[in-house]
């Protein structure tokens, strides 16, 4: 069954001097600020469309290598993941570095890196942003 997620934005003014408040909506989370200078400058207490990205594709990712790694009979212990989005002002999106450690028992770390490679390429998220270069290091733990 398919599901759907919501979250809603609200911007007042111009992109410069503007400000705006993005609304987890399914989850409840919560109303996080976001400005242009958060997005292209420092983020100060405020999220950006960047960190969200990199919020749900880490996510994404550690749950496709977690459940490729259960289903080869080997389940991870731990799955760390770091997603790195790199905006350029006036040319956008340019690059996503996924930077993954994980801990998995009777694997070697050649079939660790296989297995993350398999899920930056199978994750829903990275497939929804294919237009953009993505490179991932893995780091097995054992």
């Amino acid at each position: 069954m398919a599901t759907t997620r919501t979250a809603s934005a609200h911007w007042e003014g111009s992109l410069m001097e503007g400000a705006g408040k993005v609304t987890m909506d399914s989850s409840g989370l919560g109303t996080y600020d976001v400005t242009w200078a958060s997005r292209a400058e420092e983020p100060n207490g405020r999220t950006s469309p960047e960190e969200l990205i990199a919020a749900a594709h880490s996510t994404c990712f550690s749950m496709a290598l977690s459940h490729a790694l259960a289903q080869a009979g080997t389940p991870p212990t731990t799955i760390d993941t770091n997603a790195e989005v790199t905006f350029q002002p006036g040319t956008g999106i340019t690059g996503i570095v996924l930077k993954v450690t994980g801990a998995v028992p009777g694997i070697t770390a050649e079939q660790f890196q296989e297995a993350a490679e398999g899920a930056k390429e199978g994750c829903p998220v990275s497939q929804a942003l294919k237009a953009v270069p993505i490179t991932l290091e893995a780091t097995f733990a054992e």
